[in-house]
């Protein structure tokens, strides 16, 4: 998964930058999510491996809060840029004749930028609050990699302050941004019925298949792991750990896959990379 997920994302990566077809503000997008996508997979999965190839099952307090950062940073960034393009697909179909004004390169700088200072600000306070922490009892995080709540757990102090900042930025990104996700999709449902023809409306959705796709690909395991990690507890330890595994490895892999599939200038440009052919 880790492979392909490499493979996937510099391959989309590559081509987005060399066909000049696709230097638009959704390709634009895409290429962020990639990037984003990469970061994520590099931060943890070479020290899980480590963990099951060479049994290295140590990691340095520093060096855990550097991966914990880059983990909960990025994937802050990474409901961004899903908003970002729910906004795009707005755009580009209740405003088809503004699309090139409002959404220009200039904008679409600002909105990554946007994105990554959300993101640190929201993260930054994090290393400092864990750092103030007494750890006087097991030094034993029970997952693959480094997360804000493991390390709280092993903390033997009042975390109060904790809980509560971990649960109000979870809820300040995740119900926020699918909430403007969702008002935005409601909008373009209500523009793509109001088409005459079903061939106008399937042109039209078809359009928005492939970022709904990435959302539930994105959003279906965090929701998921977070109502088992809150109200499971007789889950085993093991299905926590796959599911925490399986969250950061699967939108990587996959939205690579989902966009070369259902985007044709994506897909007949990667064909022909790995025919060996050129434009």
């Amino acid at each position: 998964m880790f492979s392909v997920a490499v493979l996937g994302n510099c391959t989309l990566l590559y081509v987005i930058k060399t066909e000049p077809s696709l230097h638009q503000p959704m390709f634009h997008f895409l290429a962020m999510l990639a990037v984003i996508d990469l970061v994520l997979s590099t931060t943890t999965v070479p020290k899980i491996l480590s963990i099951f190839w060479f049994n290295s099952r140590e990691i340095s307090f520093n060096a855990c809060l550097v991966q914990m950062f880059f983990l909960h940073s990025f994937s802050i960034m990474q409901s961004a840029v899903l908003l970002a393009m729910a906004f795009d697909r707005y755009v580009a179909i209740c405003n088809p004749l503004r699309y090139a004004t409002i959404l220009t390169n200039s904008v679409i700088a600002k909105i990554g930028l946007v994105a990554l200072a959300r993101a640190v600000l929201l993260m930054v306070p994090l290393p400092f609050l864990l750092r103030r922490l007494p750890y006087c009892g097991s030094h034993v995080i029970a997952h693959c990699y480094c997360e804000h709540m493991a390390m709280v757990n092993l903390a033997c102090a009042n975390t109060m302050f904790n809980n509560i900042y971990g649960i109000i930025v979870a809820l300040f990104i995740v119900g926020l941004d699918l909430m403007f996700i969702s008002l935005s999709y409601v909008k373009i449902l209500r523009i793509v019925l109001s088409l005459a023809s079903k061939e106008e409306q399937l042109k039209a959705f078809g359009t928005c298949v492939a970022h709904l796709c990435a959302i539930l690909v994105v959003y279906t395991p965090v929701v998921l792991s977070s109502i088992i990690h809150r109200f499971g507890h007789q889950v085993a330890p093991h299905v926590h750990i796959l599911l925490a595994n399986f969250y950061l490895l699967f939108p990587p892999m996959m939205n690579p896959i989902v966009y070369s599939v259902k985007t044709k200038q994506i897909r007949d440009r990667v064909l022909l990379l790995f025919r060996g052919k050129s434009f």
